[in-house]
């Protein structure tokens, strides 16, 4: 009987020994994995914090690099604008140019041409009058009138000579005349004339030609 109770005793000490071997088991398993969920969840939390700080990251990037990008092409556009503006006006100036120096040769070669004319109509004349007086069938009265035309054509050419360097003294680089008995007529370089400018040109052709000024007349080309 005595044995039976030690028996039963040794049991419930065995029994005790596995339930709390259980229990600890059990409350050990239970803290780790709680502490495990805890590590998982702040890993979460920190690969969260992690991938929001990236994004930021990134996004700011973006929007600089995007910035950035806008700002380039907007110096590009306004350098291309610019560059387009300037072109235009060079061109611009250059074609102003080119037809104002091809107006200035046209004007230029005008007078030119009609100078030679003039001067070579002169010199026919001249040369008509010395054969008259060189011919031996031409009468005293026929080479003394060609003497006398001989000389007025000199003193033409001479006064217009004169005349017209005046005229470039007061700036008209391009002017030229033309005698036709007492009527003189007067073409000046340019496109308009000021009345005071009018004045000095007919003075200085009244003076050194001996001309009315009401014959003098006065043109722009």
């Amino acid at each position: 009987m005595k044995l039976f109770k030690k028996n039963q005793i040794i049991i419930y000490v065995i029994v005790l020994m596995l339930m709390t071997a259980g229990y600890l088991n059990y409350t050990t398993n239970t803290k780790e994995q709680s502490l495990e969920t805890s590590m998982q969840m702040e890993a979460n939390d920190d690969m969260q914090l992690a991938d929001i700080g990236d994004a930021t990251l990134v996004s700011s990037n973006d929007i600089t690099a995007e910035n950035t990008k806008n700002q380039t092409n907007s110096m590009e556009e306004s350098n291309y604008i610019n560059d387009v503006t300037s072109t235009n006006l060079i061109a611009t100036s250059e074609k102003n140019t080119v037809e104002t120096n091809s107006n200035n040769s046209q004007s230029n070669e005008y007078f030119v041409k009609s100078k030679l004319e003039r001067d070579t109509m002169y010199s026919q004349m001249l040369e008509t009058y010395e054969k008259v007086l060189n011919s031996s069938n031409s009468l005293e009265t026929q080479k003394q009138s060609a003497t006398q035309e001989i000389q007025k054509i000199n003193e033409i050419k001479n006064s217009i000579m004169i005349c017209e360097n005046l005229i470039k003294t007061k700036g008209f680089e391009n002017n030229i005349l033309f005698v036709n008995g007492e009527s003189i007529s007067v073409i000046i370089g340019i496109d308009e004339m000021k009345q005071e400018e009018v004045a000095q040109i007919q003075n200085i052709i009244s003076r050194e030609m001996k001309a009315e000024i009401e014959n003098i007349h006065i043109a722009t080309k």
